[in-house]
């Protein structure tokens, strides 16, 4: 298993801020050399061609070959995931980013060594042991603090038994709905700094301070999101979670909302820290789920919510069945009812047994 562990380093930022600099003019040097093979219509050149143009620059440029090597192949992954012939100049208004091989890093008690310079670190949690991978880099925030970011890799945890389970359906006004009725509220980092952001702003207030105020909202968001993610995990031993589409909603009149609630970070959170923990955490289809009865399955209730205009209504009730729903718990289960897979795990929920498919249900 591959975990990346933030580290805050306190010391040597002005040498961080020198090199990358430097690793700026490196990863301009490939965007030239692949526009000047564009031109004349040569083979574009891979990452270990440009490692090849760059081979003995490393004490000229005052870095290390090992984040020369890493610029290099960057940039070639960078080209292919973005599918783009060329890609843009960085220039001194980028963040800082000192990549580095993971061998070229050596652990020195709280401490960390690299190019014969010693760096050190806020130890905010203990690194495990295990191998350091490559992709590990130094990398500056919109503050101008440097973090040292560690891939490394750690042994897999076996998975937990199943004997508690929970469906999560994600929201708006409620970020999160459970299956057993639960709702937490949706903060709204993003709506809530903007009113202070934007009076520093008519206050001319320098941009330091402006930073730091753009700076809380990601930050407090993440600590929500990371916190209520382990205290899931720790909870249940399965996690089924719907696959809203933000990218989707984001093209609509919901797209500040959209991106201040952040549902795909939520849910990448959610995901690691269950496989870090042993859970079983699983993204589920939730077409139709808060139209559909939890109790019978039946979808042509007459008194179901549907289209835009059925988005106001929170509550309904089954003409089939007559059971009264909230339409945010009814999808949360709806999204558990259709993967239960265990005897332990359908016991758990309020589900009725008879209404799981045939063949997920458990032999006597």
């Amino acid at each position: 298993m591959i975990l990346v562990y933030r580290y805050r380093v306190n010391s040597l930022n002005g040498l961080l801020n020198k090199q990358s600099r430097t690793v700026i003019y490196v990863w301009n040097f490939c965007n030239d050399t692949q526009m000047h093979a564009l031109r004349w219509g040569k083979k574009w050149p891979s990452g270990f061609d440009l490692n090849v143009l760059t081979t003995g620059s490393s004490k000229e440029l005052g870095i290390h070959s090992g984040t020369v090597n890493a610029t290099c192949q960057q940039y070639a992954k960078s080209r292919s995931q973005h599918r783009r012939p060329y890609l843009r100049h960085r220039g001194r208004k980028c963040l800082g980013w000192v990549p580095l091989k993971g061998r070229d890093l050596k652990r020195k008690g709280e401490a960390f060594r690299f190019a014969r310079n010693t760096f050190r670190v806020f130890s905010s949690r203990p690194l495990p042991e295990g191998k350091i991978k490559d992709g590990t880099n130094f990398a500056q925030d919109s503050r101008g603090n440097w973090f040292l970011n560690i891939v490394i890799e750690v042994a897999d945890v076996p998975a937990r038994p199943i004997r508690s389970g929970v469906g999560i359906y994600l929201g708006l006004r409620d970020f999160t709905t459970l299956s057993s009725g639960e709702k937490l509220p949706n903060d709204r980092f993003g709506r809530v700094a903007a009113g202070k952001l934007a009076k520093a702003q008519r206050a001319r207030k320098h941009k330091r301070h402006i930073a730091k105020l753009h700076a809380k909202v990601p930050n407090a968001r993440s600590d929500f999101q990371h916190k209520l993610a382990l205290e899931l995990v720790r909870r249940f031993d399965y996690i089924a979670v719907g696959n809203v589409s933000a990218a989707t909603l984001a093209r609509t009149r919901m797209a500040k909302s959209v991106y201040d609630a952040s549902w795909s970070s939520f849910r990448d959170k959610l995901r690691y820290k269950a496989i870090a923990h042993g859970a079983t955490f699983e993204e589920v289809n939730e077409s139709g789920s808060t139209q559909t009865c939890s109790s019978c399955g039946s979808k042509d209730s007459s008194t179901r919510p549907k289209g835009i205009a059925g988005l106001r209504i929170r509550e309904w009730a089954c003409s089939c069945c007559g059971v009264v729903h909230d339409r945010d718990v009814n999808a949360a289960l709806r999204g558990v009812d259709a993967h239960c897979r265990q005897e332990s795990l359908t016991r758990s929920l309020p589900i009725r047994r008879r209404k799981c498919p045939p063949s997920l249900l458990p032999r006597d």
